[in-house]
């Protein structure tokens, strides 16, 4: 079987699917292929903080209806140290905000709005293989249902997750790499309890990092620095909520505590893939660019990715290549500014353990440099609003 489209998505993620939103909004074809199932994608718990940007697209899209229904807007965020919290006023300082809601509810919405509006979306593919994409006429190979079916298109979008097949497509000769991998990883769990907090709490303590955040009123998720290979079997619900009292303690603050109904430990990594363009394949998303979670900017940058690709895909069908010329270059710079932040709020908040990030003694220099970074950046204006401005989103061009 063969068929035919403008722009081949491959990947049902954040990017994937927002980026079929978008050029569905401006007229342009476009199908979609996932492995996973609907129900797998739909489930997966991911981050959810999301930029006012992020909020933007989907209301752009028509999927903004639930997120500003169940989102939690937060006018600010909270730094804990030394049993002293520090309020960064996101609002006050830059005249905007975040809004909690989940990843796999913002799935859930772009699904549902695809398949309501009728653009093609397959589940459950296998044996998908790109080619042609250094001509003018790129095709995908994938089955389905136990047929082989070819899909010719002009543009691939490789939107598939670190994991996946597009960035491996771009020859080695032309791609180039730079990643980190951190000597710790997140102890991550799902509760079903009221959050503490109103605010995420993000707590540097002697013993480790904790984060206090919300899925929302009546769930919380809450997070703990451990070693990157950290046995689960070790960490009973009791000691998961005794460390996590200690590392998030301040005056006047009391951890409420549940059933935990999840659990999972979440090796860290900054990675970027340089270009994000080779021929007629385009890279967006998790596919060219990870970032450790500390900033929760993963989500984020994805949808930043396809509302970029969007408009360079629909300029080039209006007549003009330039846009598409330069996203590679367009979101790159814009990367590299988030994995700066990225990787600036995890050197901060992070102990330097000795044995591969767990909590124990560390190079006490640094630990010196990290209270004093701390502490400039809770007494300083200047210092807050550029916490503050990265936090929020920094303007996409």
């Amino acid at each position: 079987m063969q068929y035919r489209t403008q722009v081949a998505i491959i990947g049902a993620g954040p990017a994937g699917l927002m980026l079929g939103a978008l050029l569905a909004r401006r007229g342009i074809d476009s199908v979609i292929l996932e492995t996973r199932s609907r129900d797998y994608i739909e489930q997966r718990i991911r981050a959810g903080v999301l930029e006012q940007g992020t909020v933007d697209a989907m209301d752009e899209v028509g999927a903004g209806a639930r997120l500003h229904q169940h989102g939690l807007v937060h006018d600010g965020t909270i730094l804990r140290f030394d049993g002293r919290s520090h309020r960064i006023d996101l609002r006050g300082l830059t005249g905007k905000a975040v809004t909690v809601y989940s990843q796999h509810e913002l799935v859930r919405d772009l699904v549902a709005l695809r398949i309501a509006a009728g653009p093609a979306i397959e589940f459950e593919v296998d044996g998908v293989a790109l080619s042609g994409i250094e001509t003018g006429r790129p095709e995908v190979r994938f089955r389905r249902a136990g047929q082989d079916v070819v899909l010719a298109c002009d543009f691939i979008a490789g939107c598939d997750g670190f994991h996946g097949i597009s960035r491996a497509a771009i020859p080695a000769d032309r791609l180039r790499v730079f990643e980190r991998e951190y000597p710790f990883g997140w102890l991550g769990i799902l509760a079903d309890v009221a959050p503490s907090s109103h605010e995420l709490v993000y707590a540097y303590h002697d013993r480790g990092f904790a984060l206090l955040s919300m899925r929302s009123p009546s769930v919380s998720r809450l997070y703990l620095q451990c070693a990157p290979d950290e046995d689960l079997a070790r960490w009973s619900d009791d000691r998961i909520w005794s460390e996590l009292a200690v590392r998030l303690a301040a005056t006047d603050f009391t951890l409420a505590t549940g059933p935990i109904v999840q659990r999972s430990v979440t090796p860290m990594r900054s990675f970027v893939a340089e270009p994000m363009r080779h021929g007629r394949l385009v890279l967006a998303g998790d596919a060219a660019h990870i970032v450790p979670p500390t900033g929760a900017k993963g989500l984020n940058l994805a949808i930043g990715d396809a509302r970029l690709l969007a408009e360079a895909v629909a300029a080039h069908y209006a007549g003009d290549p330039s846009q598409l010329d330069e996203y590679s270059d367009t979101c790159l710079r814009r990367v590299w500014k988030v994995e700066r932040f990225s990787w600036w709020m995890t050197q901060l908040l992070h102990r330097s353990g000795s044995e591969g990030g767990a909590p124990g003694a560390g190079d006490e220099f640094r630990d010196r440099i990290q209270r004093a970074e701390l502490d400039y950046v809770t007494s300083s204006h200047a210092a807050q609003t550029t916490l503050a401005e990265n936090y929020v989103g920094l303007p996409l061009r």
